[in-house]
């Protein structure tokens, strides 16, 4: 009897032995899979905050804002997140702004994914996406409201599948912009009723103040969270301000893309403002090259995010 037991201990552990490789080789192929993957840079050249006041390059004109795309392009982006401003450079949703910025972008960088934004610090209600029939590649959404540093910002349902039919309409790709985890949750709901078209491209932002920081271990459950409901989606990360360069790094090591530019970060580092947006886009090719990440060509992020 205790020759008997003993087989059959032996077996057992050559059965786990075997399951443990199984699972390396799984877990090697995974993350081969993973750092092999082209990474996207979307560049956020001028947001609707910071004035040439917080950094005198903040590029607020439409040449500006041209110039500033196609020299971030070079650098490696190939997603331009785009703002427009009046000429006091307060923000605005004017869709004539918008249509010559987007020809700009168009002529000077070929190929490059013009995604326009739909925020709320532009416009109010459907003005926010007044700019959506001049058929952008990509808008950016967000599906629910949360708290801003000084406001609340509003996204009420009605206005939002507003946003969603007209980006279906139009055939814009929306950007689900993630300020709080149940913007994934209503993104992957809208999915899978037919709101938004699949797959999902989803943007966490983290760093927000009274919204939600940058915290890696929240940051990894985004990340789980959006594989369970979502598992053909693809994500990027957003980090506001000195947590910019944190969630680069967190998105690329992870296989995500990522996002950078002077809408959210003014600055290099403590001591010194951002001398461009180059700079941040050239920052960010450096820590794909950390990571052993290649940085997607335009051509690769349209196949990525389905874009012809």
């Amino acid at each position: 009897m205790q020759r008997v037991a003993k087989v059959k201990v032996k077996a057992k552990y050559r059965v786990g032995i075997g399951e443990g490789l199984v699972r390396l080789y799984y877990f090697r192929l995974l993350y081969s899979l993973t750092m092999n993957k082209p990474c996207i840079i979307c560049i956020a050249i001028t947001g609707s905050v910071a004035r040439k006041e917080n950094n005198p390059v903040i590029p607020t004109t439409i040449q500006e804002q041209i110039e500033s795309v196609h020299e971030s392009f070079e650098a490696g982006a190939t997603i331009s997140h785009c703002h427009v401003r009046n000429e006091d450079q307060t923000p605005t949703s004017d869709p004539e702004r918008f249509a010559l910025l987007k020809q700009g972008i168009e002529k000077h960088c070929p190929g490059m994914i013009i995604q326009l934004s739909t925020g709320g610090r532009s416009g109010a209600g459907r003005e926010r996406g007044g700019m959506l029939s001049l058929r952008p590649d990509m808008a950016s959404l967000s599906v629910g409201s949360n708290n801003f540093p000084t406001r609340v910002y509003e996204n009420p349902p009605d206005l939002v599948d507003w946003l969603a039919e007209e980006m279906l309409k139009y055939h814009v790709k929306p950007e689900i912009e993630a300020f709080d985890l149940s913007h994934i949750v209503q993104a992957a709901k809208m999915a899978d009723d037919g709101r938004l078209k699949k797959p999902l491209y989803v943007q966490f932002v983290m760093g927000v103040k009274n919204a939600m920081p940058a915290d890696k271990p929240i940051f990894d459950f985004y990340i789980e969270t959006l594989k369970r409901l979502a598992p053909d989606a693809e994500w990027c990360g957003a980090g506001v301000g000195s947590n910019q360069l944190a969630v680069n790094e967190w998105s690329i090591a992870a296989g995500g893309h990522t996002r950078t530019g002077l809408e959210d970060n003014i600055r290099l580092d403590k001591n010194n403002l951002a001398p461009s947006n180059t700079a941040l886009v050239k920052r960010a090719v450096d820590i794909c090259e950390k990571y052993g990440r290649p940085v997607a060509s335009w051509q690769q992020a349209r196949e990525i995010l389905n874009i012809k």
